[in-house]
C-alpha cells in the first residue's frame, strides 16, 4: 500500500436527490478530515453498497452540473451516474477539479480558445496550464477511509482507474457510462478518445465531426 495520508469521516448526512426529469434518490453524504490536497470532496453513499460497490469519481463542473452545458456530457454523467450506483449500491465522489483541476476561470479560458478552434487539451496547454492536472490521492484516501479497498469504477477514463491502482485500490472492472453527444461536445469527445485513451465511440464520433 502507498505512503498516502489517512483521512477519515468527518460527518455523514441524510439528503433525498431530486433531478430535473423527476429521478429521485436517497443519499447519505459523507465530509472528511485529512485530505491530502485540503479540498472539500464529498462522498455520496448511494443504495447498499456490497463488498465491490460501484464507484465513479465524478470532477465538478459548475457549467455542466449546475447549469446544463451541452459543451461537456458532465451534467448528463452525474445524473446517469446517480442512477446506476443506487441500482446497484456504491458510492460517487464528488470530486472538487473543476475543469480537469484548472478551475473554473481558466476553463472559460480554455472555451474561448477552443472556439478559435483549438481542441481542449490543446486550449490548456496554450494558456501554460495541464492537460488534465487532477490527482486522485484524495479520492483513494476517502475510499479506504470508508473501507472500500476493492471496486468496479464508472469511468470512461483510464487514468482514473490507472491511479487508483497506484494507490492501493483494486479496480476489478471499469464500467464505461453512457454516451452524451450534443452538437457543441462532439469535438470536446473526440479529443478525449484521442488523446486520454478514453473508451468512447471514436468511429462514430469521427462521422459526426465530418457530417
Amino acid at each position: 500500500m502507498p505512503d498516502i495520508p489517512t483521512a477519515t469521516p468527518r460527518a455523514r448526512v441524510r439528503v433525498p436527490l431530486r433531478f430535473a426529469d423527476g429521478y429521485a434518490a436517497d443519499a447519505e453524504l459523507v465530509t472528511f478530515h485529512g485530505l491530502a490536497d485540503g479540498r472539500e470532496h464529498l462522498a455520496v453513499v448511494l443504495g447498499d453498497p456490497g463488498p465491490v460497490p460501484l464507484v465513479r469519481l465524478h470532477s465538478e463542473c459548475l457549467t455542466g452540473d449546475v447549469f446544463g452545458s451541452a459543451r461537456c456530457d458532465c451534467g448528463p454523467q452525474l445524473r446517469e451516474a446517480v442512477e446506476r450506483i443506487a441500482d446497484r449500491g456504491g458510492i460517487l465522489l464528488y470530486l472538487r477539479q473543476e475543469g480537469r483541476g484548472i478551475g473554473l476561470y481558466n476553463k472559460l479560458d480554455a472555451y474561448a480558445l477552443q472556439d478559435e478552434g483549438l481542441d481542449t487539451y490543446a486550449a490548456n496547454a496554450a494558456l501554460g496550464l495541464p492537460e488534465d492536472a487532477r490527482d486522485y490521492t484524495a479520492a483513494a484516501q476517502m475510499l479506504t477511509a470508508l473501507g472500500i479497498t476493492e471496486l468496479d469504477l464508472l469511468s470512461n477514463n483510464p487514468d482514473k482507474a490507472d491511479q487508483l491502482r497506484a494507490r492501493g485500490i483494486a479496480v476489478r472492472d471499469r464500467v464505461p457510462t453512457g454516451v452524451f453527444t450534443t452538437a457543441h461536445n462532439i469535438h470536446y469527445l473526440r479529443a478525449k478518445a484521442l488523446q486520454t485513451r478514453h473508451t468512447l465511440p471514436l468511429t462514430e464520433l469521427t462521422e459526426l465531426t465530418a457530417g
